[in-house]
C-alpha cells in the first residue's frame, strides 16, 4: 500500500500552477506590429537572393539564353530589396507611434544585414560572374567589402546613439539601392567597381545623412514606389524602359552624392548662427 504524506501533496498543488505561469510567454518574447514589419524586410532580402539565384546565375551556368528571364528576375530581386526598404522604413515609424518589443533593435539590424548587406553583396557577386566584361575574382572582392561595409555600420549604429536626427555614413537601406543601382546602369566594370568602393566607404565614413522622417519620409516612400515603376517598365521591355532606369539609377548615385552637402551646408549655418549668437551675448 502506498503511503501519501499530506504536506508532501499539498506541496504539489502551488508547484503545478506555478508552472502554468512559467510558460507564458513573456513580454520580452512577444512580437510587436513593428516587428512583424521587420520581419518581413528580412523575408524580402531572402527572396532577392532566391531571385537573383533561380534567375540570373542558375540560368548562366546552364548556358540558357532567355534573357528575358533574367531581366525580369533582377527586376524583381532589386523591386524585393525595394520592399525592404519600405518595411524597414514603416518598422520605426510603427514602432515610435505603437509598443516595440526589447527584440526590436536586434531584429532591425539582423534583418538589414539579410536586406542590405547580403543581398545587394550577393547582387554583386553574380554580376562579376555573368556581366562580359567583368572579373569574377575582383567582383567577389568588392561583394565582400559591401558586406563588411554594412556589418560595421550597424555594429556602430547599434553602439552610438545618433544625435541631431543624423547618420554618421550612408544608411544601409540607401548603400545597398545605390550598390543595386550602379550595377544596373552597366558602366564599364572598373568604374562599377570603384563606385561601389566609394559607397562602401560612404556607409562606414562620418559624413552625415539626414533621418527619413516627416517630409524626408514620405519623399523616400515617393522614390522607392517611382523607382518600382522603373524596374518594371524595364523588365517588361517598355518603350524607353531602358533610358529610363537608367536614368533613376543615376539619379541615385546623384543623391547619394548630393545629400550629404546639404547636412554638410546645414551644420555650417548652425555653426555660424553660434558664433553670432555668442558675439552678440559677449556686447554690452
Amino acid at each position: 500500500m502506498t503511503v501519501i504524506d499530506p504536506e508532501t501533496q499539498a506541496g504539489w498543488v502551488p508547484e503545478a500552477e506555478e508552472s502554468d505561469d512559467e510558460e507564458e510567454m513573456p513580454l520580452s518574447l512577444r512580437l510587436s506590429i513593428a516587428d512583424t514589419l521587420t520581419l518581413g524586410n528580412a523575408t524580402c532580402g531572402f527572396m532577392a537572393v532566391y531571385f537573383t539565384t533561380t534567375g540570373i546565375l542558375i540560368p548562366h551556368l546552364t548556358g540558357s539564353q532567355e534573357t528575358g528571364m533574367a531581366r525580369h528576375s533582377a527586376a524583381t530581386a532589386v523591386i524585393l530589396m525595394l520592399c525592404a526598404a519600405v518595411f524597414d522604413l514603416f518598422d520605426g515609424l510603427v514602432a515610435r507611434k505603437l509598443r516595440s518589443s526589447p527584440m526590436g533593435a536586434e531584429l532591425d539590424n539582423l534583418s538589414d544585414l539579410i536586406s542590405f548587406g547580403l543581398a545587394p553583396a550577393y547582387f554583386v557577386l553574380v554580376y562579376g560572374m555573368v556581366a562580359d566584361d567583368a572579373h569574377q575574382r575582383v567582383a567577389a572582392v568588392g561583394a565582400i567589402v559591401v558586406l563588411l561595409a554594412v556589418v560595421l555600420r550597424l555594429a556602430r549604429f547599434s553602439c552610438v546613439t545618433p544625435t541631431n536626427g543624423m547618420f554618421q555614413g550612408m544608411p544601409s537601406p540607401f548603400g545597398a539601392l545605390t550598390v543595386v543601382a550602379i550595377v544596373l546602369l552597366e558602366l564599364p566594370f572598373a568604374a562599377t567597381l570603384l563606385a561601389i568602393l566609394g559607397t562602401a566607404w560612404l556607409m562606414v565614413s562620418r559624413v552625415e545623412y539626414p533621418k527619413p522622417r516627416g517630409r524626408l519620409a514620405g519623399a523616400m516612400l515617393a522614390w522607392i514606389v517611382l523607382s518600382m515603376g522603373l524596374l518594371v517598365a524595364w523588365a517588361f521591355g517598355a518603350p524607353g524602359g531602358q533610358l529610363l532606369l537608367q536614368t533613376g539609377c543615376a539619379l541615385q548615385l546623384v543623391m547619394g552624392a548630393v545629400i550629404p552637402l546639404f547636412a554638410t551646408a546645414r551644420r555650417v549655418n548652425n555653426f555660424r548662427d553660434n558664433r553670432r549668437e555668442a558675439r552678440a551675448a559677449q556686447l554690452p
